[in-house]
C-alpha cells in the first residue's frame, strides 16, 4: 500500500495522537466531510486534526505551521491556528496538525443572506490580512502571478466548460484583466485560495477563513476576486467601498481573475458530476453563479 492509499480512520488518528499528544487522545474523534489534499478529523469540540493525504508534499502544512500563528492574533475572523505538530512516523509516514476548530458551515453546504453584512466582514478582513509581507515570506508557484501570465491556466479552464452563449463575455473580462497595469505596491499577505468551500459561515454571514496552505506574499487581486466567487449579487460594489485599498486596475485584474476561479469551479463541478477523484458536484452551480455575478459586474 503506497503512502496516498494509506486509510486513514479514527483508530489510526486517535493511535497517533496516543503516540505524540497523549493527553488528547481521549477526546472525541469524528470525521468531516470533503478535503481532498489534506483530511480533516474533529477533535473534541475545539479543534481539528488535518491530515496530510494527497498533497505530495508537506509544504502547505509546514507554512500553516509557520505563518498562521503570526498572522492569527491580528485578524478579525476566527482561522485555524497551530497548536500541535505531528510528525512523520512509522504508523503514518505523513505530517499532520492539530489545530483550533472554526466553527461554522462550509459555504459550499451554505449560503449568505445577510449580503452587506458579509461584504463588509470580508473587506474588513482583508484589510487586516493585506499588509506589507515580511521578506522571508512565502512566494506563489501555481498562482499569484499578473493575469497575463495565467492565460494557460485560463485556457484550459475555458476550453473545458461549455458557456456557449457567455464565451465572449467571459474572454472579454479575461482579456481586460490581462490588460489592466500589475500590482506596484509591496507584496501582501494573501491567502491566494477563497472559494466557498474555504470560508465558513454562520447566521447568514461571513464567520470564519480556512486553509491557508496556499497563502503566500503578492498581488492582493488574487483575494479581491472573493468580491464576485464569495458574496451575493449586488454586493461588489459594497465590498470595493469598505475595502477601500483597491485602485481600478486591481479590480480589473480581480474580476478576471474571479472569472477563471469561476470557470475552476464549474469544472470540478463537471468532475464530480462525472465521479472523476476529486470532482465536487455542488461546485459547479455555485461556480455558475459567480460567473454570472462576475459578468454582470456587481
Amino acid at each position: 500500500m503506497t503512502d496516498t492509499e494509506i486509510e486513514i480512520t479514527a483508530d489510526l488518528v486517535r493511535d497517533l495522537l496516543q503516540e505524540q499528544h497523549p493527553d488528547l487522545a481521549g477526546l472525541a474523534i469524528r470525521e468531516v466531510a470533503g478535503g481532498w489534499g489534506n483530511q480533516m478529523w474533529r477533535l473534541g469540540d475545539e479543534l481539528a486534526v488535518r491530515m496530510q493525504r494527497m498533497d505530495p508534499t508537506p509544504e502547505l502544512q509546514l507554512k500553516e505551521r509557520r505563518w498562521l500563528p503570526v498572522l492569527a492574533p491580528r485578524l478579525p475572523l476566527p482561522v485555524p491556528t497551530p497548536v500541535r505538530f505531528g510528525e512523520p512516523s512509522e504508523r503514518f509516514p505523513k505530517h499532520w496538525t492539530v489545530m483550533t476548530w472554526v466553527p461554522g458551515e462550509p459555504l459550499d453546504h451554505g449560503s449568505i443572506s445577510r449580503g452587506v453584512h458579509a461584504a463588509d466582514t470580508l473587506a474588513g478582513f482583508l484589510q487586516a490580512l493585506h499588509v506589507e509581507a515580511p521578506a522571508d515570506a512565502p512566494i506563489a508557484t501555481d498562482r499569484g502571478a499578473h493575469p497575463r501570465n495565467c492565460t494557460d491556466g485560463f485556457e484550459n479552464f475555458f476550453q473545458a466548460v461549455a458557456l456557449d452563449d457567455i464565451a465572449a463575455d467571459v474572454r472579454a473580462v479575461w482579456d481586460d484583466a490581462v490588460a489592466a497595469h500589475a500590482w506596484e505596491g509591496p507584496p501582501v499577505w494573501v491567502h491566494g485560495d477563497l472559494h466557498p468551500a474555504n470560508v465558513v459561515v454562520s447566521d447568514g454571514t461571513l464567520s470564519g477563513i480556512v486553509d491557508f496552505g496556499g497563502m503566500f506574499a503578492g498581488d492582493p487581486a488574487w483575494d479581491l476576486a472573493a468580491a464576485w466567487v464569495l458574496l451575493p449579487a449586488g454586493t461588489a460594489s459594497r465590498f470595493f467601498e469598505m475595502y477601500a485599498q483597491a485602485d481600478e486596475a486591481a479590480i480589473r485584474r480581480a474580476r478576471g481573475l474571479a472569472a477563471m476561479k469561476s470557470l475552476f469551479l464549474m469544472l470540478m463541478g463537471q468532475n464530480g458530476d462525472r465521479g472523476l477523484p476529486g470532482g465536487k458536484p455542488n461546485w459547479g452551480p455555485a461556480g455558475r453563479a459567480a460567473l454570472d455575478r462576475v459578468l454582470k459586474g456587481v
